[in-house]
């Protein structure tokens, strides 16, 4: 007999066909076409950047700078793709590429490199995961082994955004955090040094990069460990197997190999000039974890005096402010994040949430439902579920919980409790379970309370043709605890003779 994932792979194999790797040459099974890809990379981009701290926006002319790099090598790359190139504002080590040509560098790693020739290196491993479809094979394989469909196709990410990401914005998080394989690994760095030269850059630049990072591996850092070697892990092997084909590119060629060492430094000039005030800034998010508050303050507020411009500062003095239930002043540093930058869903969520303790309904749900737009989460949704509740729009209320219900993270339950206390009124029976039977002559029911949440009473409805004629009777039953269940009669008793046909029970209306 057929299995179900056999009837799964025809089922893909009917759908999918076989095409040529424009970097690597191989016939390779497609699953994913590349309008797919493209499509995938370009919807999730925004949410994948605002998951990983936004952009990063004091100085345009490295975000420029960057994209400028990356075009030099996506100009000579194996794969014509509609490819983009940001810095995001994130501490953490890390560069990442979406499917179809979507790539990320974080700050946190541009100022662990040396020269624009290590920069090129970074971006050209990238563009090959993007160019060899490293992502969409990840999805691919899942896909076949799994079953699944695409939008969950990749495990649930680890990231620290990851318990609150909701509905579709999920798979960014989920690809972008995704480990490769040895192989794609050493793909991406082999294909990725030819970018390189072809692209004028020297190639043992990647030689470098790969020595510093296994470095750096053994130093276990616990925010490179959380970076870029949580999806792209360093090693030895890598090393000397770029040693290798720095030899075979240059065997082939000779010219003068650009570095660009001096214009990168004066292009990264300024951000490196605020390492103190990044520093203090990461000092800060580390102790406000710790509910640390009044030491991390005074962390931030230092960040702040060495660069007044990041509105990154401004939104974690808001959120600590907002722990402290100063909800006035965290009003004025959200809006300090806002005025510097009106693009992170960070600081339109901590602003809803602080004009909601405030009692201000309106500007509460106006940015809520921005936050939402830019990123949605499960925190934005359950307080956009509570405001539509105190406002009496259970309707709009019950579709905000049953969306935090169907995510993960913690409010999953709370939500889900709260969806079942508004729809149980509409819609008691799918909660609360009747099963009718005869004892001794008298129809009674099972009542079973399949929620979370007692039942304070309900009213059962009996129907059954009795001798030809359909009767109807209501009982009312008392509490009726969560997850228990209880017996109610109808005080229907029959007689011996009596004929009784299609016997029903169901609860018709309950109070909590």
């Amino acid at each position: 007999m057929t299995t179900h994932l056999t009837l799964v792979f025809i089922v893909l194999l009917t759908l999918g066909g076989c095409a040529t790797n424009p970097v690597t040459g191989k016939s390779e099974l497609t699953l994913v076409s590349r309008q797919s890809e493209i499509a995938i990379g370009t919807e999730q981009y925004l949410p994948a950047q605002q998951s990983q701290g936004g952009l990063y926006q004091v100085d345009a002319d490295l975000t420029a700078y960057v994209q400028q790099v990356g075009d030099r090598l996506a100009a000579v790359s194996d794969t014509e793709l509609p490819y983009e190139f940001v810095v995001l504002n994130n501490s953490s080590p890390n560069a990442w590429a979406l499917p179809g040509g979507k790539i990320a560098i974080n700050r946190g790693l541009l100022v662990t490199l040396d020269s624009e020739a290590e920069l090129a290196a970074v971006l050209g491993h990238e563009i090959v995961h993007a160019a060899a479809r490293h992502g969409a094979r990840s999805m691919e394989r899942n896909m076949l082994l799994q079953g699944v469909a695409l939008v969950t196709a990749i495990s649930t990410s680890d990231s620290e955004y990851s318990n609150h990401i909701m509905g579709g914005a999920m798979l960014g998080s989920q690809l972008i955090s995704q480990r490769y394989g040895r192989q794609a690994e050493l793909e991406s760095d082999y294909y990725g040094m030819k970018y390189m030269a072809r692209a004028g850059y020297d190639p043992a630049a990647a030689i470098s990069l790969q020595e510093k990072f296994v470095e750096l591996g053994k130093e276990r850092e616990a925010s490179w460990a959380s970076g870029l070697f949580a999806s792209h892990p360093p090693s030895e092997q890598r090393v000397a197997t770029n040693i290798e084909s720095n030899k075979t590119i240059k065997s082939t060629q000779s010219k003068d190999w650009e570095t660009g060492k001096s214009r990168f430094l004066k292009k990264l000039a300024y951000l490196s000039s605020k390492s103190d005030a990044y520093a203090a800034y990461d000092q800060a998010t580390a102790l406000a974890s710790k509910k640390e508050l009044v030491v991390a303050l005074k962390r931030v507020n230092r960040a702040i005096t060495l660069e007044p411009n990041e509105p990154r500062f401004y939104g974690l003095k808001a959120d600590m402010q907002h722990s402290n239930k100063v909800y006035r002043d965290a009003l004025e540093s959200y809006d300090s994040a806002l005025r510097l930058d009106d693009t992170y869903y960070q600081y339109y969520l901590g602003r809803g949430l602080t004009y909601s303790k405030l009692g201000n309904r309106g500007k509460a749900r106006a940015d809520l439902e921005r936050s939402n737009q830019l990123l949605p989460t499960s925190v934005a949704s359950n307080e956009l579920g509570t405001l539509a509740l105190q406002e009496g729009d259970r309707d709009s209320a019950k579709k905000y919980f049953a969306a935090v219900a169907r995510s993960e993270g913690p409010l999953r339950k709370p939500a889900m409790d709260n969806y079942i206390r508004l729809d149980i009124a509409d819609n008691p029976s799918n909660y609360i379970q009747a099963m009718p039977t005869d004892h001794n002559g008298t129809l009674v029911a099972t009542i079973t309370n399949t929620t979370r949440i007692p039942i304070r009473s309900a009213v059962v409805q009996f129907t059954a043709v009795i001798n030809g004629q359909r009767a109807e009777k209501h009982s009312t039953l008392g509490t009726v605890q969560a997850n228990s269940r209880t017996g109610i009669s109808s005080g229907w008793h029959f007689r011996p003779d009596d004929v009784v046909e299609n016997v029903t029970a169901r609860v018709i209306s309950i109070q909590l």
